[in-house]
């Protein structure tokens, strides 16, 4: 993007943001009546435009503020945002939380930060396991923008929620400075996002998203920090190019996550609800997981897998959403990769491509390997590990994405 057109996005996006927000009571307090009932908070147009799925992230800090950096897919007005204590052993209270756009690091797009409420209120308390949507912010943010959330906790204590590896620079100071736009009180940084798991919008008529569920591949590992550059953004940059109706991306991948075993996060059969069952305007999930459940050496079979697969499909289905699968790809020479591993991932892969129990079929596995090796990645794709693709890999496996896949009915 060239730094003309850069300056023009930024300042469509500060004029959209900025019109026609709505003042709020600086003060007032509104409690969470419910951790499940979200019906009543989120309206059924609404679209998820960027998603984080939630995990322990070690214990809060009280007046701490956070300013947390997301990038959009899915243009859209009405912004929510929605904070999560799921991990929290207490109520956990937000007393000041503003939206912007960032202009460079901490600093934001002069006069963009705009004060978000909660049931009208200024203040929210969030009890231990529940999640908090915001109310509407007025005026259209722009598809592909660094939205900023800046989030203040007079009381954090005990476990603290968030997104431990975000391949994204957000930052963090003492002390309340959400109110404040530019950077001087945000001197430290942080490579994770705090409490914020979920942004939607309302796009124009019609549109829809899709979640990626995996793990680290899909949360970006080995791709190229601050640049957006991990599968999911590549995906969501072709939609937005494209006629489909499904242009909004969350990215709901863990590091280190399993399908059916916690560990590194809540296993995908544990999240699948809160991470992906629950946000709006999905239509889609993208279920690309598996290698951690096989490398793991834990007896783990192919029928093991594919039942958590099975189990993944039909709650999708039961929830009128579709489901893509994606072949587990290559990983000899990753330390943990053994012939008894590699007989597990063909059935599990034979299974995803010929068992028609998906709506659609994404083939990782013969995108990334190799012609010449095919239980290892192709070295162009390959980070190094022989297990994370690099940047161009993690562009061959978006554009291996059948778009008009991810908008099947149901």
């Amino acid at each position: 993007m060239t730094a003309r057109r850069a300056r023009l996005r930024r300042t469509a996006a500060l004029l959209l943001l900025v019109a026609a927000v709505q003042a709020a009571p600086a003060h007032a307090q509104t409690q969470v009546k419910s951790v499940n009932d979200q019906k009543d908070v989120i309206a059924q147009k609404d679209v998820i435009t960027w998603g984080a799925s939630a995990d322990h992230l070690g214990d809060g800090v009280a007046d701490r503020s956070y300013r947390l950096i997301v990038h959009t897919s899915v243009a859209g007005g009405d912004l929510r945002i929605r904070l999560s204590n799921a991990f929290g052993d207490r109520p956990l209270t937000f007393d000041d939380v503003y939206a912007g756009v960032q202009q460079t690091g901490a600093a934001l797009v002069p006069g963009s930060n705009r004060r978000l409420t909660f049931g009208g209120a200024g203040s929210v308390t969030i009890p231990a396991g529940a999640v908090a949507y915001s109310d509407p912010l007025s005026g259209r943010l722009p598809a592909a923008s660094n939205l900023v959330v800046s989030i203040h906790t007079p009381d954090a204590a005990g476990p603290a929620t968030g997104h431990g590896m975000a391949m994204q620079t957000s930052y963090a100071t003492q002390g309340d400075h959400t109110g404040e736009e530019g950077a001087t009180a945000w001197t430290d940084t942080t490579g994770s996002w705090y409490y914020l798991d979920a942004v939607s919008v309302r796009p124009s008529a019609g549109t829809g998203a899709v979640v990626a569920l995996g793990d680290s591949i899909t949360d970006g590992w080995d791709s190229t920090s601050d640049l957006n550059r991990r599968w999911p953004d590549y995906l969501a940059r072709r939609l937005q190019r494209s006629d489909t109706a499904v242009k909004g991306v969350a990215n709901e991948g863990i590091s280190g996550n399993k399908v059916l075993a916690d560990g590194a996060g809540q296993s995908a059969l544990n999240r699948l609800q809160r991470d992906v069952l629950s946000q709006p305007g999905v239509r889609t999930v993208f279920l690309f997981e598996g290698v951690n459940d096989i490398k793991a050496h834990s007896g783990v079979t192919a029928q093991d897998l594919i039942a958590g697969y099975r189990q993944i499909i039909d709650r999708a289905h039961a929830a009128g959403k579709c489901v893509v699968g994606a072949t587990v790809g290559p990983f000899e020479g990753w330390p943990e990769w053994d012939a008894a591993g590699e007989a597990v991932r063909q059935e599990v892969n034979q299974f995803i491509r010929s068992s028609g129990e998906l709506d659609a079929v994404t083939d990782f596995d013969h995108i990334l390997r190799s012609p010449y090796d095919q239980e290892r990645m192709l070295p162009f794709f390959d980070s190094g590990d022989h297990i994370h693709p690099n940047d161009k890999g993690m562009a061959a496996m978006a554009d291996a994405v059948d778009l008009k896949s991810l908008d099947c009915a149901k």
